[in-house]
């Protein structure tokens, strides 16, 4: 299960349109042929959740996310009964009459009321091959969730009381994110091989914009990438992602913008800045300024 070699990792991403470094490849290389959870941690929009895309794409496996929540808990996070259905058989035995409680009981417990979430998803076969378990945002849960997962992915199992213990033929590929809005307990963090997912520079990330975005021009996608780098660099309450950047170089396609201006950047600052403090911040002169550091540094950027 996995890739050859690390080159053969960069490779099967960028052919998903995913541009990885040597750092990201390796330890997704290491975690598939280990069988190690992989726990990626980083910013918001640095690119932590489409690799688990990718990754399903490259290997042709399904992709089961469970998107993480303050208040999760294991119940939700692997089944639950049809209760409606369930009622609906109740009514059906009590309208027929004679019905024998302790075979109702059983046939309303039984797989044909079970409704499967993510993690229990992920522990049954896949003719494709294991899936992709994508636990993403772990850190907007709570330690007893935490505590929870430590058991099913060492064991790669989870326990149904009316059903028994189901464990996986084949352990799924585990990918776990993290925006660090608080610290995931080290106990989780040591099953799995860690990486951080940092902004990429300004060479990685146009090469991510031209395979996501190839509509736009180079001297276009030049722009766009130079302003969101030194956009990063200022005082701001939360900086764009890679995220951003693609979405704002759509949005400058969807006006028909050609080359950046002051007036086009104050226009679309809401396709990379999400706070009212950072836009207001960014307009004015503020753009202005940011082109014209861009334009004194022009030879600096890739031709």
């Amino acid at each position: 299960m996995g890739f050859a070699t690390i080159d053969a990792v960069q490779e099967a991403l960028s052919a998903q349109g995913y541009v990885c470094g040597r750092g990201l490849a390796t330890v997704v290389f290491l975690s598939l042929k280990l069988g190690r959870p992989l726990f990626l941690e980083g910013e918001a929009g640095t690119g932590k959740t489409e690799i688990a895309k990718a990754i399903a794409a490259a290997l042709g496996r399904r992709l089961i996310r469970l998107q993480c929540y303050e208040g999760l808990d294991a119940a939700s996070a692997v089944y639950e009964w049809n209760f409606t259905a369930q009622m609906i058989a109740i009514r059906t035995a009590e309208a027929q009459g004679g019905a024998d409680r302790d075979a109702l009981k059983v046939e309303l417990f039984s797989p044909d009321f079970l409704i499967e979430r993510p993690l229990l998803q992920a522990m049954r076969p896949d003719p494709a091959g294991a899936p992709v378990l994508l636990i993403d945002e772990i850190d907007r849960t709570d330690e007893p969730f935490e505590a929870f997962l430590l058991e099913a992915l060492s064991d790669f199992q989870v326990t149904i009381p009316e059903l028994g213990t189901i464990k996986a033929d084949a352990p799924p590929i585990v990918i776990l994110t993290s925006n660090r809005t608080r610290e995931v307990h080290d106990a989780l963090k040591r099953r799995c091989l860690y990486h951080w997912v940092d902004y990429p520079d300004l060479d990685r990330e146009l090469a991510i914009l031209q395979a996501r975005v190839p509509e736009a021009s180079a001297s276009l996608s030049r722009a766009v990438v130079a302003f969101v780098q030194r956009l990063r660099a200022e005082d701001l309450f939360k900086r764009p992602g890679v995220a951003e950047t693609i979405d704002w170089a759509k949005c400058l396609l969807a006006l028909d913008v050609i080359e950046l201006s002051p007036e086009v950047i104050a226009d679309t600052l809401g396709a990379i800045l999400k706070y009212q403090d950072d836009i207001q911040r960014l307009q004015g002169s503020e753009a202005k300024r940011i082109l014209d550091q861009i334009a004194a540094s022009a030879p600096a950027l890739p031709r």
